[in-house]
């Protein structure tokens, strides 16, 4: 299975956001997508998505094209996504936000998986605190183990260390490790910090002013390219 993008064009008002973004994401790496604030990473999976309309182009998951299908289709296909923000239900309780990923499973499932608690052990102490009253980044761990829940085998992360505390950061960067290493799941992840781009990154591709200006292995984000493309 690969995610394959293909001539991807994007526009938001009169602003052309995308411009023939094609790039893989080979299927077990973990991809990171680098990048400038505003360079259009997170348009990109949102098109990905299908949450936001892209102009012209293709994108396709194993073969399947997902342009025009409805958002709903993603999760069906075992894609999961964890949006910038994080985007969890505040008034739930961090059980039924779980919860809310099992109507996507292939299986019918009606329990969230015992390895979401295993995973994230905060979660297990407070499945019945509403997802509001969760710390920064402990609302960024639920987010992420919603999506688990779906049983995906591709994996969307928007900036998921995004004003987290470092603790956390460090346990998010495990825990991307392990499901990528250990349980061959296909990760394409936006990230700013390049400590965990590093550490957690297999390929590498970088957007600028929405064009693909960098591709290759994780090795490509030298101290150079980094001046160049991501130095603020």
């Amino acid at each position: 299975m690969m995610l394959e993008i293909s001539g991807l064009n994007q526009f938001y008002g009169g602003s052309h956001i995308l411009w023939d973004v094609s790039l893989t994401v080979p299927r077990g790496s973990c991809t990171v997508l680098m990048g400038r604030n505003g360079m259009g990473k997170s348009t990109l999976l949102r098109c990905i998505m299908g949450i936001t309309p892209a102009a012209s182009g293709a994108v396709s998951w194993d073969g399947t094209g997902l342009l025009g299908r409805p958002a709903s289709d993603r999760a069906r296909m075992r894609i999961g996504y964890v949006p910038q923000g994080r985007e969890i239900f505040s008034q739930l309780t961090v059980e039924e936000n779980l919860r809310t990923g099992l109507g996507a499973r292939h299986d019918g499932a009606t329990k969230v998986p015992g390895h979401i608690y295993e995973m994230f052990p905060v979660l297990r102490e407070m499945a019945q605190r509403r997802g509001g009253d969760l710390s920064g980044g402990q609302q960024q761990q639920l987010a992420i183990g919603r999506a688990l829940v779906t049983d995906p085998v591709l994996l969307l992360l928007d900036e998921p260390t995004e004003g987290i505390q470092p603790n956390i950061v460090h346990e998010i960067g495990d825990v991307i490790m392990r499901l990528n290493r250990e349980q061959g799941l296909t990760v394409l992840l936006v990230e700013q910090k390049l400590p965990i781009a590093r550490r957690v990154g297999t390929e590498l591709r970088i957007l600028e002013n929405g064009r693909l200006v960098v591709s290759g292995a994780i090795d490509a984000l030298t101290d150079e390219v980094v001046k160049q493309h991501l130095t603020v």
